[in-house]
């Protein structure tokens, strides 16, 4: 076990602080202005806490943020990191406040005839429901009478539950408003990947890593993401269209729909009453992933580009204030043009030099390490990489045209890493020589390749603790040279991991179960096939008859399962005559199965699950599924 001063986060070293010392960019003054703009009120307890009393998030752990600038932190993201702690209610408009800076997203809250529209109503019940509260507070009691969901992301309609009921919607008392394949979207983007997705989030967001200089600063959308369990009501209304209007409690919205950008299911909208324009995340004060690090479908940054330009085309001149999903509004028509040109020019260019480069050979790494923002991005705070950035991206747009193979054989079936660094290894003549070089590196400052050297020994020997130790100081070097939020957190949740290890997740196969509930029978049985252990099933074949009760005269009250050359298939509609069991059980109870929260073998003795035919066939299936490793290696084998 290493010692206290090789687990402790370490200083910058000389060359971050030179790097840092001359890495700040000159830019809008103005950015605090806006972030401050239409203040109201703050919480009076920042510390906001769930039902059980259990710390959910506290803006008041970043109060370091009002000190003097660290060598540890980029200064760029330093300055982002301040503008994000601004928390409170704002007024953006008149009949139009936002509650910022308690979660990553903002929630925002228009006022109707009769009650709210609520827009995004962020991450978690806790901290939808304080925004709620302090609203109420300052501005009086209305209902909630509509909630929008700009998009099928978690952190804006996670919280739905601290703003409304599911018997408020089902009683008509309060509409939810989604673009059109928002549920599907919802439940399909990360179901099949899910474990993986959510162990990699923990690097891109660091909610593990202590707030500090030398730990978690910022997340670029906003200052952090709140902990615990995200809800869902599903949407009454769904736009399908661009230009679609609705009145809702006498206020008036014109969508516009933007598929394929930020999410997969995501819209923009006007207020035509207030001049104000709602971009959703499609916009905000960063550049934004074209994939994300934690993983994901690769965004389309042409149609990203064009979605940008038709909301200028459509709104643009309407426009008197214009807010986001994340961070500050803008005010005043020219200024949001503006801001809106050059978000839209930001995505085009990534995708037009990218595919530039590729298509005269260059391949990702190439690629990214030749591209540099020009000034007209640099000269501005909103187009700089705090959340996305452009090494990442630019590796995106090329993935989504070329794949992740660059063309040269010698990378089409790449030894994996234990093996290929126990040979870099053996190629060095041993450890101690791959360290030497590995400290060599880092004292000169090389801490890419110091990097690419220990990672090479730490999965050929992950007990060898020197090894570990240097990679743990060249990650946190590297972290603290970035400008990105989310590079900054992956290299020092590296670091972490590396010093204590990783972390122990297990126990939370029911957390999400308030988003899976709202799973199809198809998603159900793909999340369920990509468990199947083939190794253990081979010759074995089995077919089940599905029934489900509580989908009555729907399609998907019949299904077929089986088991067929060691994997699953399911057919909807229609079962079997040659099947070799069928069962009748609620989706709902299923779903309570696979996220253990129940057995199949107790709900079978209660009388909630009938079988017919042969049982075993059940078993060939559902005893031969994997658990998922929640808390799976990293940096390590």
């Amino acid at each position: 076990m290493p010692n206290n001063a090789d687990i402790s986060p370490k200083p910058a070293s000389t060359h971050t602080r030179a790097k840092n010392a001359s890495a700040a960019t000159e830019l809008d003054p103005d950015d605090f202005a806006r972030a401050k703009r239409g203040f109201i009120a703050s919480l009076k307890q920042t510390k906001i806490v769930d039902s059980e009393g259990r710390r959910v998030t506290d803006v008041g752990d970043y109060e370091f943020l009002n000190d003097e600038m660290p060598d540890t932190v980029h200064p760029n993201l330093w300055r982002h990191a301040k503008l994000n702690t601004h928390h409170g209610l704002f007024e953006v408009c008149d009949g139009i406040w936002q509650v910022r800076g308690y979660d990553i997203s903002n929630i925002t809250f228009i006022r109707g005839n009769t009650g709210w529209i609520v827009v995004d109503p962020l991450t978690v019940e806790a901290t939808a429901r304080a925004g709620y509260e302090l609203v109420t507070e300052h501005l009086g009691y209305r209902p909630v009478v509509a909630v929008i969901y700009t998009h099928s992301h978690a952190d804006h309609f996670g919280g739905v539950l601290g703003v409304t009921s599911q018997a408020d919607v089902d009683a008509g008392r309060c509409q939810v408003i989604a673009p059109e394949g928002f549920l599907h979207e919802v439940v399909g983007e990360n179901i099949i990947a899910g474990p993986a997705m959510g162990r990699r989030a923990l690097y891109q967001f660091g909610p593990l890593l202590p707030p500090g200089p030398r730990g978690h600063v910022d997340c670029g959308l906003g200052n952090a993401i709140p902990m615990g369990p995200n809800t869902l009501i599903a949407p009454t209304r769904d736009i399908t269209r661009t230009g679609e209007e609705l009145t809702v409690d006498g206020v008036r919205v014109v969508f516009q729909m933007t598929p394929e950008t930020e999410a997969p299911a995501e819209m923009n909208f006007f207020f035509p009453d207030f001049g104000a324009l709602c971009m959703a995340e499609n916009c905000s004060h960063t550049m934004h992933n074209l994939i994300p690090i934690r993983g994901a479908l690769v965004r389309n940054a042409l149609r990203w580009s064009k979605y940008i330009n038709e909301a200028i085309e459509i709104f643009g001149a309407n426009t008197n204030v214009l807010f986001t999903s994340h961070n500050w509004p803008r005010w005043g028509r020219d200024d949001a043009r503006t801001f809106l040109e050059l978000q839209r020019d930001l995505y085009k260019w990534m995708h037009d030099q990218t595919m530039r480069l590729a298509n005269k050979g260059y391949v990702a790494t190439e690629i990214a390490e030749s591209l540099k923002l020009p000034d007209d991005f640099l000269a501005q705070e909103h187009t700089h990489g705090y959340y996305g950035d452009l090494i990442h991206n630019s590796k995106a747009v090329y993935q989504r045209y070329l794949s992740w193979y660059d063309g040269n054989p010698a990378n089409l079936n790449k030894l994996p890493p234990v093996d290929v660094g126990r040979k870099y290894v053996e190629l060095a003549g041993g450890p101690a020589k791959i360290i030497a070089a590995g400290r060599a590196a880092f004292e000169a400052g090389d801490y890419r390749w110091a990097a690419e050297l220990m990672n090479h020994l730490v999965f050929a020997d992950p007990t060898n603790q020197e090894a570990r130790s240097l990679q743990a100081d060249t990650f946190e070097q590297l972290g603290y040279q970035s400008e990105s939020s989310t590079f900054r957190n992956a290299y020092l949740m590296g670091a972490q991991e590396l010093r204590h290890g990783y972390p122990d997740l297990s126990g939370g196969a029911g957390r999400a179960r308030g988003i899976l509930v709202a799973m199809t029978v198809e998603q159900i049985f793909d999340t369920i096939s990509v468990r199947l252990k083939s190794e253990e099933v081979g010759g074995l074949n089995a077919l089940v008859n599905w029934t489900f009760p509580d989908l009555h005269g729907t399609q998907d009250e019949h299904w077929l399962l089986g088991l067929s050359h060691r994997t699953l298939f399911s057919v909807r509609g229609r079962h079997d005559q040659n099947a070799n069991a069928s069962i009748t059980v609620k989706r709902a109870l299923l779903i309570d199965i696979l996220t253990q929260q129940t057995t199949f073998a107790d709900q079978i003795s209660s009388g909630n699950i009938s079988i017919e035919g042969d049982a075993t066939a059940l078993l060939t299936i559902f005893g031969n599924l994997d658990v998922a490793a929640a808390g799976f290696a990293i940096v390590e084998p």
